[in-house]
């Protein structure tokens, strides 16, 4: 990806340019990237200069220094960082476009629209250079949208928790194990949210119907081939004792000696002693949720599923994330920054699906088109209505 994006790679970057969707260039105008040309000749030099600083990890300054003797744009870094919050929505827009053009599994056969479905994530951010400081940003992404509603950034000391996040009536806060905390579900089932959370075996004790501690282990071990689990389960601890469910599935040989290896490994490198039971349960995924029956254990699941795809693009956004610099103090720029961020993520995504199914030039062709202004209202992905 970065040497598509490096100045000296004319050939390169037209190669890039094919994998981009659709009308990307009038939405810089129509999204309030680029409502004048000041600074910039265009859309394709602005987003190759913004390149740059996403996928380099260059400061704004620095950024602006190449662009300007790689002959691409003459700006300031002042004027780069304005330029970086008005880009934030086209930004978006092209990461949701890509994903959808791209993504094998789209949420949206799998989420439908009840529900206004938010993927709670956090990640650290390593700023460059050996006096650079480490930061931890917590973001909520709509999903199939991409649109990054709530950003925040704090020291890497501060954990993951859904009390950071504010809740809406129709909420559905999905996350990983780093988010099953009772006191997290509270907050959001106070306001008027449900969640849907992986577990493991001690972060997020719960008890069953009769009071008593719910037996998890003892009810993983009965699920064998595709047998789906289903069991009403409270979180308790806290104010009032919440209802949920626990939905779990077995899975396969391959991938439960994968997953048992893997936590074997990790505790090894932490030098952490590991419990059978810990080994056993990651034959197996369980996830907590405090969705009716109306949603069956299989779409329970299913849900998760369709997380998990979009979070495997996301680990390529992870992957990178720590080599740029973050506004920490503007969570305007933080907020077009993620957006950006994930857009490189797609790209590679499309980069390495290109690379798999096309031959034997590896990028997808493009049929000359009369370029016809498209509405905003038409363009952007929102959940759809049936």
């Amino acid at each position: 990806m970065a040497k598509l994006v490096s100045l000296g790679g004319a050939e390169n970057w037209a190669t890039l340019l094919n994998f981009l969707p659709e009308g990307w260039e009038d939405q810089a105008k129509e999204l309030g990237a680029l409502v004048r040309l000041r600074r910039f000749a265009g859309p394709e030099e602005l987003l190759r200069t913004l390149l740059i600083h996403l996928v380099e990890g260059c400061s704004l300054r620095e950024t602006a220094v190449r662009a300007k003797y790689g002959g691409v744009a003459v700006v300031s870094d002042v004027a780069l960082l304005k330029r970086l919050k008005a880009s934030g929505e086209w930004l978006r827009w092209m990461a949701a476009e890509t994903m959808a053009a791209w993504i094998e599994k789209q949420p949206s056969s799998v989420f439908g629209s009840e529900l206004n479905l938010r993927l709670i994530d956090g990640t650290t951010v390593e700023e460059s250079g050996s006096t650079g400081s480490t930061w931890r940003i917590h973001y909520s992404i709509c999903l199939p949208s991409l649109l990054c509603d709530e950003v925040h950034v704090t020291t890497p000391k501060e954990g993951e928790s859904f009390k950071r996040f504010a809740v809406h009536p129709g909420d559905l806060f999905m996350g990983d194990r780093g988010f099953a905390h009772r006191n997290g579900i509270e907050h959001v089932v106070k306001g008027g949210g449900n969640v849907l959370v992986r577990m493991n075996l001690t972060s997020l004790p719960v008890w069953g119907p009769d009071g008593n501690p719910f037996p998890l282990l003892s009810q993983l071990r009965t699920l064998s081939g595709t047998k789906i689990g289903d069991w009403p389960v409270l979180v308790s601890q806290v104010e009032t004792p919440i209802p949920g469910r626990i939905c779990a599935l077995k899975k396969s040989k391959l991938a439960a000696e994968k997953a048992q290896r893997k936590v074997v490994e990790r505790a090894g490198r932490k030098g952490q002693a590991i419990r059978p039971e810990t080994i056993e349960s990651a034959a197996y995924i369980f996830v907590l949720t405090t969705l009716d029956s109306r949603f069956t254990p299989t779409a329970v699941l299913e849900l998760y599923r369709g997380r998990w795809q979009i979070e495997l693009a996301f680990k390529r956004l992870k992957s990178v994330i720590g080599l740029g610099h973050l506004k920490k103090t503007d969570l305007e720029a933080a907020r077009a920054w993620i957006h950006g961020k994930l857009l490189v993520a797609f790209l590679i995504e499309a980069l390495i699906v290109a690379a798999e199914r096309f031959s034997p030039w590896g990028y997808p062709l493009r049929q000359p088109q009369q370029k016809v202004p498209l509405s905003v209202e038409r363009r952007v992905i929102h959940a759809p209505s049936s």
